[in-house]
């Protein structure tokens, strides 16, 4: 496989700007059931214990938490759908990224700062304010540059690798449902 060189992932950031930042939506759900493993899913169940039910979240450890069980801010991930196709050379293997939720919004902390909360279908996520970063395994898949583009410093304002988050009501989401930004809880709405 070839990958996507520095100047055609540069050429890409003009299409990932123009994500809208309201009114998003769902583009592909992806469950790993095992390490390395990946279901695409056309509905899944997201859950505030289990996070994507079915997903390995609860069995990761994390050197964040003091007895190396999994974070709860982290259960899951959301990459945008824009910038997944750009890395991966198209949508066939966009899902190998190893994100649960990929989505057509901007993700920029700008747009979406730590605590910003997400109705998709009848769930509610909130963003976390833990970074979401490229690493080795990301580089394996898409190349180095891919890696460096996304680690750099327009990438970390974008948020190219994707935003870290956790679900806080329960409830079905599915490819194609709207995304929408909610008040947090005990919040009015303007």
């Amino acid at each position: 496989m070839e990958h996507p060189t520095a100047r055609e992932l540069r050429g890409g950031l003009d299409e990932i700007r123009r994500s809208p930042a309201d009114h998003g939506r769902v583009d592909l759900i992806v469950r790993r059931p095992a390490e390395n493993a990946r279901e695409v899913l056309a509905e899944g169940r997201l859950d505030t214990a289990q996070g994507l039910v079915g997903d390995t979240w609860r069995m990761r450890p994390s050197n964040l938490t003091r007895d190396r069980s999994p974070h709860p801010d982290l259960q899951l991930t959301l990459m945008n759908r824009r910038v997944a196709a750009l890395v991966a050379g198209g949508d066939e293997r966009r899902q190998l990224a190893g994100d649960q939720l990929y989505v057509d919004l901007d993700l920029s902390e700008a747009n979406l700062p730590p605590g910003t909360r997400l109705a998709l279908g009848s769930a509610v996520i909130e963003i976390s304010d833990t970074p979401h970063r490229g690493c080795g395994k990301f580089a394996g898949r898409f190349g180095q540059e891919a890696l460096l583009f996304v680690n750099s410093p327009v990438g970390r304002e974008l948020r190219l690798r994707g935003v870290n988050a956790r679900v806080v009501a329960t409830g079905t989401v599915r490819v194609g449902d709207a995304i929408r930004k909610t008040p947090p809880s005990g919040a009015s709405a303007e």
